[in-house]
């Protein structure tokens, strides 16, 4: 028998009994909304629970083989580093230490002997949440439920009766499954979060194949972790992957080509000051891709719109720009780290991304890191081959720091304002001797114009007016990254010389002023389709 539904989603609800949730991620990092992966382990444990796992065997497998799940989460009340937090007295895994001690006859209750005197203090900062929240994990269903998925979907229902909690052991819930319309779907609370088709580094940990035997042989090892020989500590877990999500009101990632800058012998990286060369560099790249490009048989119009920006000259006029339909070159700065491994400094052009700031040109893309890996770079002035192309992977440590989303990023190069920000000669009134509250009056024109135009900029390179009008925007000369320079001392092309500079930092929001993550690259200003106004993820949310 075959059960017409139109339109439904297996569903897994889990009904929180707190307001906090202490899950966290690689890197000891705050993990929101709860991982997939996180859902099918409660599951697992509540069927181990009732020791029925042969019986849901099959269910199991077909759960873990299902793809990325949409996710409908609550907002946060506030972030993981704006939480109060508070402390616990932990061990600190010193016990060989007190086996040392007794080993030596030592059995008193003072000194290295005594358990309770290895302990340390954990701050602990969970995700603080509306009051007795539920997160919803939905798998849309094809038009028709045959009596095999209804069967696993009903051992599921009922294993998920046995779930006591998701995350911590303090983070208790209790949890149904049931199969839902897209009516009942769309009436159930919270923000919805959308699986993404980038591979990543981060992102949320997500079940395939084999995830199951993976977990249960680890809970053998687990069992049998001492023995005659001593201690053995089970494996880690690695039969799974990742998946990037975003909330259904954050922008869309932009498809990328990431290439390194080799040694023209392979033999290294290639490095580029930032300050003299990114421009050089973008221009280089430029005209290997046209030669790739031409090579291939691209029409010339198709070159010169979207390969070099500009449509064919007429009857001796100057070319016209063809707006966000065309290939940006962005020279990536490495982000270092130093001494101390927490500090974070720009350094050199090593690293570049070919991307667009319109919407689908995924085709392009994919003929970029086709065609261009293994071509040179071609310095201007002599002709001589001074790089090598090489294809990179976007889930590469230092392209992370420029595509994955965030919600504070700062900029590596200038943005160089899209307009002039003092036509009313503001600063040479403000050189000339004048009263307190004119010059008050005359610099918050100022500012405010300059906060114009940058939200003007945002707008240009392919981003919301609604994302530019909200973002918490600031601007100085001075960079915010360490190891950036002044905004004045990076070498522009000549026809950009004569605009403004400065670098900014970016704070996306939504309509409601809460934090919004956004997709890189960002790259904005009169100087974007050459790297210059590229930002990097700023702050709090560096990559571990």
């Amino acid at each position: 028998m075959v059960i017409k539904i139109m339109s439904s989603y297996f569903c897994i609800s889990f009904h929180f009994l707190d307001s906090a949730f202490h899950g966290l991620a690689d890197g000891r990092r705050n993990e929101w909304p709860p991982s997939p992966l996180r859902v099918f382990q409660s599951v697992i444990a509540a069927v181990a629970s009732r020791r029925c796992m042969e019986m849901m065997d099959a269910a199991l497998r077909w759960l873990e083989q299902q793809p990325a799940p949409i996710i409908i989460a609550p907002e946060q009340k506030s972030t993981p580093d704006l939480a109060p937090g508070y402390c616990l007295s932990v061990p600190n895994n010193s016990m060989d230490i007190v086996a040392k001690a007794w080993c030596r006859g030592n059995y008193s209750n003072s000194g290295d002997a005594n358990p309770a005197k290895h302990r340390t203090m954990k701050t602990i900062r969970p995700i603080l949440l509306p009051d007795s929240f539920s997160v919803h994990y939905l798998w849309p269903l094809s038009d028709t439920v045959d009596d095999h998925i209804r069967d696993n979907i009903n051992k599921l229902s009922e294993a998920a009766k046995g779930v006591i909690a998701l995350g911590w052991g303090v983070d208790m819930a209790v949890a149904e499954c049931r199969i839902i319309s897209e009516k009942q779907a769309n009436e159930l609370a919270g923000e919805r979060w959308m699986p993404s088709n980038d591979i990543v580094s981060g992102g949320l940990r997500m079940t395939v194949k084999g995830t199951l035997d993976d977990l249960v042989q680890r809970h053998e090892r687990f069992l049998e972790r001492l023995d005659s020989n001593g201690f053995v500590p089970p494996p880690p877990l690695s039969a799974y992957t990742r998946v990037e999500y975003r909330r259904i009101t954050e922008p869309m990632p932009h498809e990328v080509a990431a290439f390194s800058l080799l040694k023209s012998d392979a033999s290294g990286f290639k490095a580029f000051d930032t300050i003299r060369m990114t421009s050089a560099v973008s221009g280089m790249m430029r005209h290997t891709a046209k030669l790739t490009a031409s090579n291939a048989g691209w029409s010339e119009s198709e070159i010169n719109s979207f390969v070099l920006g500009h449509s064919e000259s007429k009857d001796g006029l100057e070319h016209i720009p063809v707006g966000l339909e065309r290939f940006a070159y962005l020279p990536l700065p490495s982000i270092e780290a130093r001494s101390d491994g927490k500090s974070r400094v720009v350094g050199s052009v090593r690293r570049v991304l070919i991307t667009t700031f319109a919407g689908e040109n995924q085709s392009k893309i994919l003929w970029a890191r086709r065609s261009l890996s293994g071509q040179e770079l071609i310095d201007e002035k002599n002709k001589e081959p001074v790089a090598l192309l090489s294809l990179i992977p976007a889930n590469e440590k230092i392209v992370q720091y420029y595509v994955r989303p965030a919600e504070s990023w700062s900029s590596v190069t200038p943005v160089i304002l899209p307009g002039y920000d003092d036509p009313a000669h503001y600063r040479k009134r403000l050189s000339q001797e004048i009263g307190a509250d004119e010059q008050k009056q005359l610099l918050a024109r100022l500012d405010h114009r300059i906060d114009c135009l940058i939200r003007k900029a945002v707008v240009q390179a392919g981003f919301s007016k609604s994302l530019a009008d909200n973002a918490v925007i600031e601007w100085r000369k001075a960079g915010f990254w360490a190891g950036t320079e002044s905004a004045d001392r990076y070498r522009v092309p000549k026809h950009l010389n004569h605009f403004s500079r400065y670098h900014v930092r970016l704070r996306w929001r939504d309509e409601n002023k809460k934090p919004l993550r956004v997709f890189g690259p960002i790259c904005i200003g009169g100087g974007r389709f050459y790297g210059l106004g590229l930002f990097a993820r700023f702050g709090d949310q560096l990559l571990q």
